[in-house]
Order: structure tokens, then sequence, then C-alpha cells
């Protein structure tokens, strides 16, 4: 980290705290793995202390503490741990995905084509072009995690800025913008259906009435917040504090700016026909009624946005990259044969090393915290602490906010967490008058903020490793300090548009009012 030699402020003071402090910590796949001790121990301890919750789904259900250094527990230890690191989510994601990006890294297409985007706009909209697309990759569920962050790096690093500033854009964006879109995705159709779930109980009749656009509104102007907060944060208080960029990658920034070539030129241009076919037939498997990726029920929307095409995201990113980078490889000689290929893409999985260690350590650690039942136990406490408070109005919703805020540090997964809150807290707003689709609204401003700062989110480590390339000795503590910031700007001033929002009493989206009548 670059010394600042200006006065610091207090903010700027308490984030060198956090970098120090969190720096202290050992290396990250240390702490994974230390993490994953501690939670045996502690499933131990609060297992011994019959810590108990009544499960929020279901009432008739006692959720116990599990210990995972029982008998049980142990053999769940040994004959789970091979699958908790083949299943660890980001795992084959990031590696696939890898696969098509090296191929367009190797052949130089990403170079050429980072090149003509930045002769193509404005250097001043480069970084909230950054976060604005980092924002809406969250319709391709999470290769935005995989795609962006990197190519935030080298755009960051070709412009002579720092890498880890491009890195904390991209990343802001994608994670801490994942509840906003232009578009309807499959977050929007899986948290509404938990949604109508937990209001059903209230009313019923209600539930006939709600969508899974329940939220678009809102969420559309969500996207110009989150951009215009993610460039001030980056260029006013990120880029600032990490100072000029002296690792190991610094370039000649004369010579990336250098105009492209005929040779390049043209390989874009074949590059970008194959993008278009390729972008044609992959909308045939989905858009027609006898399309084999289509989805089966529900409008057409949903047949869309529920279908095996949405699922199968990953991979066609993974091709929609291989396929122009193939193209271009060829166009410029930088393939010439099958071996080519194969060789480019061994080099791709040879600089993947880091990021598996670190991905076996924190699926051990994800998974016995799930196992354990700690997290659901901690949710349940957070929700009973948020009711004894007897908060209502405005100041229930920022409370509901906060306490979400907490227990997204805990339980990472978006799903799992609104699959354990929506029983409990959407009946409860519904009975003071608010309607089931605000507190849904409130849920996704809460989860996706604090989404960017918590070990237990699992492209968390992938983050890590991206950063690594260019901060060699980069820890948790630098990368909690770099992207604390924008967590904090995110959950405040979306706050603050959700309560204009009541306050103009506005629908959040078609049919979705703020208060429940």
């Amino acid at each position: 980290m670059a010394e600042v030699k200006a006065r610091k402020n207090f903010f700027q003071r308490f984030l060198d705290f956090i970098e120090w402090s969190g720096n202290k910590l050992p290396h990250p796949f240390t702490l994974f793995i230390s993490l994953a001790l501690i939670t045996l121990v502690l499933s131990a301890i609060l297992s011994i202390l019959d810590v108990s919750v009544v499960h929020p789904g279901d009432s008739s259900e006692i959720v116990e503490v599990n210990n995972l250094l029982s008998s049980e527990g142990i053999q769940y230890i040994f004959l789970s741990m091979t699958d908790n690191f083949i299943g660890f989510a980001p795992l084959g994601v990031v590696l696939i995905t890898m696969l098509g990006i090296g191929i367009a890294e190797r052949t130089g297409l990403i170079a050429a084509a980072l090149r003509a985007f930045i002769f193509a706009i404005p250097k001043s909209l480069i970084t909230a072009g950054l976060v604005f697309a980092g924002v809406m990759s969250s319709v391709a569920s999470d290769a935005g995690y995989v795609v962006l962050p990197p190519l935030g790096a080298v755009i960051f690093l070709t412009l002579g800025r720092h890498p880890l500033a491009g890195i904390a854009a991209a990343f802001a964006g994608v994670s801490g913008g994942f509840s906003a879109n232009l578009l309807l995705s499959g977050t929007d159709a899986m948290l509404s259906e938990i949604t109508m779930e937990a209001a059903a109980v209230i009313s019923p009749d209600y539930v006939e009435t709600m969508n899974v656009a329940m939220n678009y509104y809102f969420i559309i102007v969500s996207v110009f917040l989150l951009t215009l907060v993610g460039w001030f944060v980056t260029e006013k208080i990120v880029e600032p504090r990490l100072g000029k960029y002296e690792g190991k990658f610094s370039v000649n920034v004369e010579d990336e700016m250098a105009p492209l070539s005929k040779l390049e030129k043209k390989g874009l241009i074949y590059s970008f026909i194959s993008i278009i076919i390729f972008t044609i037939l992959a909308a045939v498997l989905v858009v027609f009624p006898w399309s084999p990726l289509r989805g089966e029920e529900g409008t057409y929307l949903n047949t869309i946005i529920q279908s095996p095409f949405m699922q199968s995201l990953v991979p066609i990113i993974a091709i929609l990259f291989f396929v122009p980078g193939f193209v271009y490889g060829i166009v410029t000689k930088a393939i010439k044969n099958d071996k080519d290929v194969a060789n480019h893409l061994a080099e791709t999985m040879a600089t993947m090393g880091t990021f598996i260690v670190l991905a076996f350590a924190a699926g051990q650690f994800i998974a016995f915290f799930a196992e354990s039942n700690i997290g659901l136990v901690i949710g349940v406490y957070g929700a009973e602490l948020l009711e004894t408070l007897n908060l209502k109005g405005i100041p229930l919703i920022i409370g509901f906010i906060l306490v979400t805020a907490v227990i997204n540090l805990f339980i990472g997964s978006a799903s799992a967490k609104w699959a354990m809150m929506a029983p409990i807290f959407v009946p409860i707003l519904m009975q003071l008058g608010y309607s089931p689709e605000l507190t849904t609204m409130a849920y996704r401003i809460a989860d996706s903020s604090t989404n960017i700062i918590t070990p237990l989110m699992t492209y968390f480590a992938i983050i890590i490793a991206f950063s690594q390339k260019y901060v060699k000795d980069l820890g948790i503590g630098t990368l909690v300090s770099v992207m604390l910031p924008y967590s904090l700007f995110f959950l405040i001033m979306w706050s603050i548009m959700l309560i204009v929002w009541m306050l103009l009493g506005l629908p959040l989206g078609p049919n979705a009012p703020i208060v429940y009548p």
C-alpha cells in the first residue's frame, strides 16, 4: 500500500486500522483452515450446552447445533472432505469459465479488445462503465465474479492506474449490486417464490396478485444509484488510498495504448462476427417454444428466466469467450494448430493454483459451518432480537436491514438466508402494514451490500487469488479495507433511497405496493 503524504481523515485512519489488524491474520489458506477448526470446536461446545432454536419455516421442528466432534461428526468430516472441495460452488464455475477466458487472453483478443474499448469511450467514464457492467452481470448469475474483476485489473493497469482498484470496482458492482439490474434474473424468481410462500401464511388471496417482478421498478433505479456510488467510492476514496501501483506488473502505458495494427483490427472484426453468430445460435436454444433449453411452465418471461438455459450460463459464457478467442488466434496466427490450443488452456490452468488451494480450505470451512447449524441459530436469534426491539415505521425497516446485514456475515447464501428469514419477517411486517414486496427489497439491499466484506461469501477466495496476482502479499485485511467503503456507502445510500421510495409511496414493481392493505 503506497504511503499517502497528505493528512488522513478519520475514515482513512479507520480503514488503515482495518487493514493493519486484518493483515495480522495468517495467510488466507491458514485462516480458512483455522476457521474450519474453530467451527468444529464451537459446534461441540454449543451442542454440549444444548443450544437449539425453533425452525423458522416449521414450528414443529427443533434445530440443534450438530456436534462435529462427535463420532458421527468425525465421520462426516472425513467422508465429506472430498465432496466439500469438489462441491465448493465457485470451483467449477471459475475453472470452466477460465478455460474460455484463457484462450481469449492467451491469443491477445482481450488485450486488443480492451485497447479498442479504451479508445472508444472517455477515460473519465471507465470506472463508471466497469461498475455498471458489474451490476448488470447479475443477469448471468455468478459468472460476473469470474469475468469482470480480472478484466477490471487489466483495464486499470493499462491506463496506469492501480489494478487492485479495478478489481475492487468490478467486485463492488458484481457483488454489491447483485440485487440491481435493468433486466429480471434468476435471483428475482428465486427470492419472489420464497416471499410468496411466506406471505401465503397471512393472506393466500394477496399472494395471487404477486409476481416475479415485484421489485423491478426499484432495482432499475438502483442500477444508476449504485453505479454513481461505486464510481465515487473508487475515485475519491479507494484509488487515492491505494496510491501509485509499482508492482511487477507495471506497464508502459504508451506501449499499451498504441493503435491497433491491421492484423489486430482484422482479428477483432472476425471475432465480433463469431460472437454474433454464436449469440444467435444461443438464442435459438431458448427463445422458441421448441427450444431445447427453454423452461416448460409459466409465462413467456418465466420460461426464459427459469429455464435450463439460465442454469447453463457458465458453459455458455465460457464458449462465448472461447469461440472469438479461437477465431482471433487463427486470424492473427497466435493459433497454428491444435497443440497451441491445448498449450494455451494448460497455461491458463497453471495460473489457478492459488485459487484451487484456497478453494479447498474455504470449501471445508463453509461446509462445516453449514452442517453445524450455527449460522441458522445465529439467524434465528438475530430475528428474535429485532422482534424484541418493538420498532415501527421507518426505524423498523432500518433495523431489519441492519440485522440482515449482520446475519449476512455468517450465512453467505442469499436463498438459504431468505428461506430462513422470510417465514419470520414477511408475516410480521405484513401485520404491521408493510407489503411482502417491501420486506423482500429491504432484505436484498442488506444482503448485497455486505456480500463484499464477508469471507463466507463463496467468491471471496477467488477475489483474493485475483488480487494476489498484482499484490503478492495481499491479506484479507487489505481486501476488506479496500471493499469496506463500498459496503458502507452502498448500504447507506441504498437504504436512503428505499426510505424516500416509502415516503413517496411509489410501487416497487408491477402491482407491488409499499403498504399491505
